[in-house]
């Protein structure tokens, strides 16, 4: 699981950039054209730096199962702001369902190495024989 999480902080990284200059094309668009929404273009910058915070979480501390949690929940909080202001920017959406899966990842995973670690259940064993 620390590959998975190490590759998709790289994939993070990169996607920082197709989303912060989408964002700032948007937001000048919309400032330019007066049409009185900004807020899909803010969101779409603070939900390109939720995720190159993330990513860099992610590759950081791709062994720490409390990392992963950290950076699933940057994830989870850049795809609610995408959800609730995708107004005019309509690819938030798009960004958003990529985060809430990147964030799914981290999170389940890490569950799965805390299920991994509990202790084992009794066991009723024939040692007679």
């Amino acid at each position: 699981m620390g590959i998975a999480k190490f590759v998709i902080g790289i994939i993070s990284i990169v996607v920082f950039s197709l989303i912060i200059f989408q964002s700032f094309d948007a937001g000048l668009l919309n400032m330019l054209e007066v049409n009185g929404d900004y807020a899909s273009g803010h969101a779409g910058i603070f939900l390109a730096f939720s995720m190159l915070v993330a990513g860099i979480i992610g590759i950081v501390a791709h062994k720490s199962e409390s990392a992963a949690v950290v950076a699933g929940a940057f994830y989870m909080v850049a795809a609610f702001i995408g959800f609730v202001y995708f107004r005019i920017l309509s690819d938030l959406i798009v960004w958003s369902v990529v985060a809430l899966v990147f964030g799914v990842i981290f999170i389940a995973g890490s569950m799965k190495k805390y299920e991994d670690k509990s202790p084992e259940k009794f066991q009723i064993t024939n040692n007679f024989f």
